[in-house]
């Protein structure tokens, strides 16, 4: 499959395959086993090696911020919107040409990163110990008695902080710090990332969780009975934020040309096809075919909160809450 969708690639982008002494050094956010295939086919089709160096996404950002124009890093790809904000003055300014190929929804009119997929916020849950009426309507209704001891989160994930951020931008920082007191205070249990999350519901450690929508369909992938489903809030929630994976150009990197083709090659048909196919994640460029498990953008822009990705850009301040709380 993973040959299948990236055949082709070289010829698409227009690149060389004649060797070459450039060595592009990516920090990626995004974990291995999904983009190294990508970041493998980039090598052989531009002769750019890359030297990768994989951790959290705000284990990373915090490190581009230490290392300032020392840093060794030429790409940041990040699992989430709210590190790539936290550094747009670390990043260099983009050509137009390069967000005006993504869809608006997923446009970053700064030009200073683009996002290279897109997902949801879902909770995730047990269809063997929760019927339909324990499925609450609000994010706010599982601070309730009656899910006590029974809800997931990963306070270290990417995504769940960048999910605190837009909660401090629509609510405000008193209403984000009451509910995660709340969550605490009803004994929600802590997970290192959303796939630990899905494993715990379907073990029985749990029975829901705060995840993004991609992760299940891997485990329904391997076992069509996994006995664990996901489900939207109401319309308009904050807990069905959209969120977005995206790579900016470090402004210290002497390797800039190199770098804009790491980007290029990411909204290329073929690794888009691939990151919607293999990653269950929605394409940011038009004309690629979504995942099949996928729900239409349609659906997704009716339910989701009116909340702009490019502000979701605080993360030391979320960081400095979950600190205050004692999540970190």
């Amino acid at each position: 499959m993973k040959t299948t969708l990236l055949a082709g690639l070289t010829l698409a982008l227009g690149l060389s395959t004649t060797a070459s002494a450039e060595v592009l050094t990516i920090y990626s956010g995004r974990g291995e086993a999904l983009v190294a295939p990508l970041i493998a086919q980039f090598e052989a089709a531009t002769g750019i090696e890359a030297e990768v160096r994989y951790a959290g996404t705000s284990e990373l950002a915090t490190l581009l911020l230490e290392e300032g124009d020392k840093s060794p890093a030429d790409v940041f790809w990040a699992q989430d919107a709210g590190a790539l904000g936290a550094l747009a003055g670390v990043f260099a300014e983009l050509p137009a040409e390069v967000n005006g190929q993504v869809l608006e929804v997923f446009r970053t009119p700064s030009n200073k990163w683009v996002a290279t997929s897109g997902r949801t916020r879902v909770m995730a849950y047990s269809t063997e110990r929760v019927a339909e009426a324990d499925l609450p309507e609000k994010l706010t209704d599982l601070t309730d008695a009656k899910y006590k001891g029974r809800v997931a989160w990963a306070p270290t994930n990417g995504s769940f902080q960048a999910f605190v951020t837009a909660f401090r931008l629509v609510h405000g920082d008193d209403a984000a710090k009451a509910w995660l007191e709340a969550m605490i205070a009803n004994d929600a249990k802590v997970y290192k990332n959303n796939g630990t999350q899905i494993e715990a519901i379907a073990n029985g450690e749990v029975d829901f969780g705060l995840v993004n929508n991609y992760y299940l369909g891997r485990y329904i992938a391997k076992d069509e009975a996994f006995p664990v489903a996901q489900s939207h809030f109401e319309k308009g929630d904050i807990g069905n934020l959209v969120l977005v994976a995206g790579a900016g150009i470090v402004g210290a990197s002497e390797n800039k040309e190199a770098a804009q083709k790491f980007l290029d090659y990411l909204l290329s048909p073929a690794a888009q096809q691939f990151i919607t196919l293999q990653g269950n994640e929605y394409p940011v460029t038009a004309g690629v075919i979504p995942h099949a498990t996928l729900e239409s953008m349609e659906t997704v822009s009716e339910i989701s909160p009116q909340v702009d990705v490019n502000q979701i850009g605080d993360l030391e301040g979320t960081l400095a809450l979950l600190r205050d709380v004692g999540l970190l």
